[in-house]
Formats: C-alpha cells, structure tokens, sequence
C-alpha cells in the first residue's frame, strides 16, 4: 500500500524490557578514504574551487533566529562520553561501537535538529507517527537514533502511560525530561541487547547516513517488537528537484545530492534508503506485514501558493540553512578534500538558491510502517 503528497512546481494543488548481555562490540571500521579527482569527476561533482570563484551576494547566516532556538543541555554522563573529535572547529560523538558520525553535535547543529523535527512533524500533518496506533496498547517504546530526545518526549506527553526509551551516539538530549522518558548511549548498527517482543512501537526517524545494514536492523527491530507490534521508518531523499526546470544543472542545490550519494558510498551507509525502496524490502524480509508505504514531497522554501505547504517548506529552509556547514563539513572535507573556505562558500550559494521564490525546490519524504505477526 503506498500514497504519494506534496507541491508541483510552480503551483500546489494540495496540502497535504529489560536488556539482555551486550554483545562483543563489532570491529572498528576502516579508515575513510577521501574520493579521488576522477571518482568526484565520475559523480558529476563540481571541484569546491568552482564556489569561492562563483560571485555571490552576502547572506544572513542567522536563518534559526525568526523562530528562536530551542534550548537544549547534554544530560549527565561520564566524562569520556563527553569527549568529542573536532573537524574543522565542529564537534563530533566519541567512539561508541563501531559507530562514526558525519553530523555535528555541537549547540549549533543541535538547534539545527530540533527546527527539523518541528518540520517533521509538520510534513506529517502535525503527527508523530503515522502508525494505527492503539492508545491502551503502547505500554513500551524505542526511538532509536532519538538525536536531541524531542520526538521520544513529545511521544511520552501523547502517550503518558508509556514508558519511552531513545537510544543515540550522543548524548545531547535535555537533561529535564517527563518521568517516562529515559535516554540511552547506544549503537543501532551493532547487536540489539533488548530481549525478544520487548516493544509495542520501534521508531526509526531520519537514519540515511547513519545505517550501515538495513536488513540488520529490520531483523533486529522485528525480533524486539512484540506480536502486534508496530516497527516506523521514515527517510528523505538527498535529490533535490523541480518540475518546472527552476533547479538549475550546476547549481548547488542540484549538487546537493551527489555529495551525500557519493559519500555514502565511502561510509559504507547509503543516503540511498528511498531511491533503493530499502525501508519496505528489509522489512518484508524480517517478516513485518501490513506494510505501508507513504511518500510526501516537500517544498524548500515559502515558494508554494498553498500556504499549509508554504509553512511546511519555510520550516524546512530554516532548518537546513541554520546549520547549513554542520551538514557538510564533515563529507566535504574527509570525503571530498574542500578546504573550509570552499565548504563555506558552496553554503553561501545554497542559502542564496534557498532564499530564491523563484527556485520551487522540492524532495521527497518517505514513512513505512509495518506490523510483527
């Protein structure tokens, strides 16, 4: 089953248990290789050169500051925990498993996240989930790869008798919390320790990049699911698009892609899981059933008529450009080779195309869910 919403270039019609042992840890994984001149020449990505030599007008770079930011505290764990690798002045998780972030999670990129799940939100009708949930039925939750904690507590506001738990590489989640909410440092690529039918509903929101089996993690979410259980998946696309021609060939919004595909690939997790549909087979080969698909195409930017969608595509334009760097750095530089004033030039040229009405941008959103027999 699968429905398809969202904005046509340059019109919008419509709106639209306890744990078990843990594990040995799994092998560190190899070092990143950055991609060679022919691989980017090969991938239709442009040298990060061509941006500092591309004149461009200045930019406001304080996109979150219209809606404020949304304060957020690391909650209270050991020190080594707390000890992050610096890329380019931006930080990153400590070493957990075998797990290696490409997303900051510094202040910046966290404030970055939480207008992100407010867009999220949004793009789902104002809905956290859109699993046929039975209210008197969710006694226990996982959010996995819960990132600052604001989907698991909006879920333990909605669901008060429900005990919710986010597990994440960095513990970057307030500390104040409601009472039914806990986080934990986890993982998701490695072994699940949670013991078998131990969750009424698994959620994993937004993990492209970060995935290294998606087979893996179905088979696991499907053994800790009880029977009757519901298993959610959202992911976006990295290719953005228009209908109208308005997203130009060489433009940085229409290279946006290429550098997280071809990234990707050198992390050994796909930013691919919806142009591979790897969310509905790696689920009906765990066994889910009742699978559905829902895809959503978002607008970037305020550019749609239709003012719900123009809402929508205003939230996500903030999101991305307050913290345009913290999505790139780290592949432009390990991956790519940019230096940082290359980087930061590219982000000037997205942040101006994002700016422009008259680029009707848009990508797609997809949600599949599914049931454990």
């Amino acid at each position: 089953m699968s429905s398809s919403q969202g904005p046509k270039s340059p019109k919008s019609p419509k709106s639209h248990g306890s744990k078990a042992a843990s594990p040995e840890p799994n092998p560190a994984p190899p070092a990143i290789v950055a991609l060679s001149a022919e691989e980017i020449r090969e991938a239709g990505i442009l040298p990060g050169a061509h941006w500092t030599e591309q004149p461009i007008e200045q930019v406001d770079d304080d996109g979150a500051s219209t809606i404020g930011s949304v304060a957020s505290t690391t909650t209270s764990l050991t020190s080594s925990i707390l000890e992050y690798r610096t890329v380019h002045g931006r930080t990153y998780h400590s070493e957990i498993g075998n797990a290696e972030s490409w997303e900051p999670n510094d202040q910046r990129h966290v404030d970055s996240m939480d207008i992100l799940h407010h867009a999220l939100m949004l793009s789902l009708g104002d809905r956290l989930f859109l699993s046929p949930l039975e209210k008197h039925k969710i006694h226990k939750v996982l959010d996995v790869g819960t990132g600052t904690g604001l989907w698991a507590i909006d879920f333990a506001d909605e669901f008060p008798n429900a005990e919710v738990i986010g597990t994440d590489v960095s513990p970057i989640q307030p500390a104040w919390v409601p009472p039914n909410v806990k986080f934990e440092l986890d993982d998701c690529n490695r072994e699940w320790t949670w013991n078998e039918d131990s969750f009424d509903f698994i959620h994993l929101r937004m993990l492209i990049g970060v995935v290294s089996n998606w087979h893996e993690i179905f088979r696991n979410a499907f053994r800790c699911a009880r029977p009757g259980g519901y298993v959610e998946s959202m992911v976006t696309s990295a290719y953005v698009r228009s209908d109208d021609g308005s997203v130009k060939k060489g433009s940085a919004l229409e290279q946006w892609h290429g550098i997280f595909w071809e990234g990707g690939k050198k992390l050994g997790r796909t930013f691919k899981a919806l142009e591979d549909d790897l969310q509905k087979k790696a689920m009906e080969e765990a066994g889910f059933v009742d699978i559905t698909v829902k895809d959503f195409q978002i607008p970037l930017g305020a550019w749609p008529e239709d003012k719900k969608l123009a809402e929508i595509g205003l939230w996500w334009k903030m999101g991305v450009e307050s913290d345009i760097e913290g999505y790139l750095n780290y592949l432009c530089n390990a991956l790519l080779g940019w230096t940082t004033e290359e980087t930061l030039a590219f982000c000037a040229h997205m942040k101006k195309e994002l700016a422009d009405t008259n680029i009707h941008s848009y990508f797609l959103l997809r949600v599949v869910y599914g049931r454990k027999p």
